[in-house]
């Protein structure tokens, strides 16, 4: 191991927060910035991992001059700038030598860690762990904004909030915000955000993600601005950033529930580092719980496994025994998408047990979907992806019948998920009957999740398409209207 060349009598200076940069993100979001930092790069042939907690790694000082993939992606966004207009610190600055030529640069996906000499804080090259269990925020300061931005959850009343309405949702002009005495955040802003979680998972229930992800980034803006209004009472501070960290995993479930990976994984992370920021516990291990579900569907089931895992890890002293049979549900998806059938038994039996102790005071308010039929559907998931149909199938039935009407987009999903269960076991006019009662409730749920499932079944169906319903259901499929 190398030795560092700081002596015991020297302390490396505590980050400075990159001010030049959050005051370029303006408006955005971290997670919606750093979607504009992918994009970007895609323009010029770049690849970069960029998603919120980077943005937040960036904002706080912690990544003092970027890798070179990174700074050609920065300077294409902002043209006529330099690094140090966007903050940075000069490379030689950073790693304590001279700079080197320009022949010497490496190229842009190099995955080696450089470290800065002495301690200071450089960047990864390329992707970083995002599984660390370090806090790597040390500070934040908060950046007061006008009290317009908090009415972005003030208006409108208790039934109106819908479609519609989370289009009305908006922030006040930066402009028009800057003329305004600022005015930090209170209790009913904290009260306003928790509602606005709620409102969001209420519609998501009902009516499944498509129409509302783009609307809810609106709320989430306005969230991180009354983080950066700071607040009046610790106890309120606290509250915001709690709320602001569902409410991102919220939006980041609408992202993933309609097939926007890379939004979603953006979201969850910008949910996670605010858990890391403050301590909470309860929020972070929601955030690696949706991970893992997210690197199940993405085909990364090892993380999967790892994310599950570090769910449980900070979510055992919680106390909530539904909580842990969720979060063993979903070390289940991972090791079924590894092939490991003994993997996924045992945690599958630990799900069950965990499950059959009961609810609890400490049961979190967002798992509130989390009952026998989502144990039934998240096990059916497993025996499918691990091709055991018939065993799939029976799952899936069970927990179609076993679901509340109130959550219309789980109905759909579970009765989806048997029709391609059915089909793939060999049973096709079954198959086609369940994928007819889909059909049905698709008026009613706008979801790519779902809608992808149900083009999967018609696929398998296609060389059966003379057996019992099955042509029929084929036709009307075919009819739906194709979403952009």
């Amino acid at each position: 191991m190398a030795t560092s060349k700081v002596t015991s009598s020297q302390s490396p200076r505590p980050p400075r927060p990159n001010l030049a940069f959050r005051e370029l993100r303006g408006q955005r979001s971290p997670a919606e910035f750093a979607a504009a930092v992918r994009r970007a790069a895609r323009e010029i042939g770049e690849r970069v991992s960029c998603d919120a907690r980077y943005v937040g790694r960036v904002e706080a000082g912690e990544i003092r001059c970027p890798n070179y993939a990174y700074e050609r992606v920065f300077l294409h966004m902002f043209p006529g700038r330099t690094l140090t207009d966007l903050g940075f610190a000069s490379r030689a600055s950073v790693r304590g030598r001279g700079a080197r030529a320009a022949e010497d640069a490496p190229p842009a996906h190099v995955t080696r860690p450089a470290y800065a000499a002495g301690g200071a804080t450089g960047e990864t090259w390329g992707a970083y762990e995002p599984y660390d269990t370090h806090d790597p925020y040390e500070t934040h300061d908060n950046y007061e904004e006008s009290d317009v931005l908090r009415r972005a959850f003030m208006t409108g009343g208790g039934a109106t909030v819908a479609v519609a309405s989370l289009g009305t949702i908006g922030l006040a002009p930066a402009a028009a915000a800057a003329d305004r005495r600022v005015r930090r955040a209170g209790a009913p802003d904290a009260d306003a955000l928790e509602e606005a979680v709620r409102r969001i998972r209420l519609l998501d229930d009902r009516h499944g993600a498509d129409g509302l992800y783009r609307r809810a980034a609106t709320p989430l803006r306005a969230a991180y601005a009354l983080l950066d209004a700071g607040a009046t009472r610790q106890t309120t501070a606290d509250r915001l950033h709690s709320g602001a960290g569902e409410l991102a995993i919220s939006v980041g479930w609408l992202a993933h529930d309609s097939g926007r990976f890379d939004d979603a994984r953006s979201h969850y992370a910008e949910a996670l580092a605010t858990a890391r920021m403050t301590g909470d516990a309860g929020l972070e291990s929601h955030a690696f719980c949706n991970t893992a579900f997210l690197a199940r569907d993405a085909g990364r089931p090892r993380e999967a496994v790892r994310a599950a895992q570090a769910a449980q890890r900070v979510g055992r002293p919680l106390g909530s025994a539904r909580l842990m049979s969720l979060l063993a549900l979903r070390e289940a998806g991972g090791w079924a998408g590894l092939a490991d059938r003994t993997g996924c038994e045992q945690a599958l039996v630990r799900a069950q047990a965990l499950f059959e102790r009961g609810p609890s005071d400490a049961d979190p308010e967002w798992m509130s979907f989390y009952g026998e039929a989502e144990l039934e559907g998240l096990e059916a998931q497993c025996w499918s992806t691990l091709g055991d149909w018939p065993r799939a199938a029976r799952h899936a039935r069970r927990a179609a019948q076993l679901q509340d009407p109130h959550f219309t987009r789980n109905i759909a999903l579970y009765t989806a998920e048997l029709a391609d269960d059915l089909a793939r076991g060999g049973r096709p006019d079954e198959a086609a009957a369940a994928g007819m009662r889909v059909l049905d409730l698709l008026g009613q749920v706008q979801s790519s999740r779902i809608q992808s499932m149900l083009a999967g079944t018609t696929r398998v169906l296609l060389p059966h398409r003379r057996a019992a319903g099955v042509g029929t259901f084929l036709e009307r499929h075919a009819s739906l209207p194709r979403t952009a």
